[in-house]
């Protein structure tokens, strides 16, 4: 079988330190998509005895202390930890890259990603990257994908993802949610191997709405989706529109394979509070496997060996549990 494609993402964040760390640790099960001369110079900085190789000398049974690299040059090698440099940006998407032609071709299985500065590869030049999600749906040409966040006893996909607040309302449309909901059924059947999943749908407006005297979209927009999609899937357990307020109380959170919240900052902070560090990022309604960390850069602690590699470890370990 073969092995997975790993992006450390920007390099000056504490993707570097993560895979090594990790390959230290054993945990390392794939392929690094970078460039070689930064994963040794940060391996230096960091003082870890680490082998660089070339990924075509992957051996599955020597992971330990081994990083198998696939090389992509990057603009700046010599890009110090704790600095985000643009000049890096177009090598940070065309890692990402490499790793999705090499999954096409057969060579890996699927993706695990390390984070990237969205603020620094806009600055690069490429001004409409909002995140991996909508990176990863474009690449595929697709109309739309979800963004779930999954920690061990919760799992959140998102209607909307990187949007302003004030955009957040006209962006929620009831063929929207329809679409949303559909491919976390999908996936959930497929992928995750669940017939029939229970996907809780949260209300946006505080209260779900109260009944329309705290807002409409409850009425006009969340529950008329809700019912196409019963009558449509009458085998799956739809809930909601849910109060968000109560819907994350462990004796409800515990009756939903996946909550489905309209927003960013609805759901994500409750993922994050109870798993960060070791809670992951799992894009939905990909023809390929996606997995990441569940942080960011950490631009503070790169280069200084104080980053977990929780968060990569159960990235990879989902990915190669979803692809086994």
């Amino acid at each position: 079988m073969t092995t997975l494609a790993i992006t450390p993402g920007d390099p000056g964040g504490i993707g570097p330190d993560l895979c090594i760390q990790a390959a230290i640790e054993g945990e390392l099960d794939g392929i690094v998509i970078a460039d070689p001369e930064i994963i040794k110079r940060r391996a230096d900085i960091l003082g870890l005895p680490i082998s660089i190789m070339h990924a075509d000398d992957f051996d599955p049974d020597r992971t330990r202390g081994v990083i198998y690299v696939d090389p992509v040059a990057s603009s700046n090698p010599t890009n110090p930890p704790g600095i985000s440099d643009p000049i890096n940006a177009g090598y940070c998407l065309e890692s990402i890259e490499c790793a999705l032609h090499g999954i096409e071709a057969g060579r890996f299985r699927a993706l695990v990603t390390g984070p990237v500065n969205k603020a620094t590869i806009r600055d690069g030049g490429f001004g409409s990257f909002t995140g991996h999600t909508e990176f990863l749906r474009d690449f595929f040409g697709l109309p739309e994908v979800v963004m779930m966040l999954a920690s061990a006893d919760c799992r959140v996909a998102l209607v909307t993802t990187h949007l302003p607040l004030s955009d957040i309302a006209k962006a929620i449309t009831q063929e929207r949610i329809e679409t949303i909901t559909t491919i976390v059924i999908e996936a959930f059947q497929q992928v995750f191997q669940i017939p029939h999943p229970r996907i809780h749908v949260l209300g946006l407006n505080p209260h779900a709405g109260e009944g329309g005297h705290l807002g409409r979209e409850e009425i006009e927009m969340i529950r008329p989706a809700l019912e196409v999609l019963r009558k449509r899937h009458p085998d799956i357990h739809l809930e909601g529109p849910l109060p968000a307020d109560t819907a994350f109380t462990p004796a409800i959170r515990s009756q939903a394979d996946c909550n489905i919240a309209m927003y960013h900052d609805q759901g994500l902070p409750v993922v994050k509070y109870h798993g960060f560090g070791d809670s992951i990022n799992i894009t939905l309604g990909l023809p390929v496997v996606r997995t990441s960390v569940d942080h960011g850069t950490a631009l503070n602690l790169a280069g200084k060996g104080l980053a977990s590699t929780g968060g990569l470890v159960a990235a990879i370990r989902e990915a190669k549990r979803l692809t086994t």
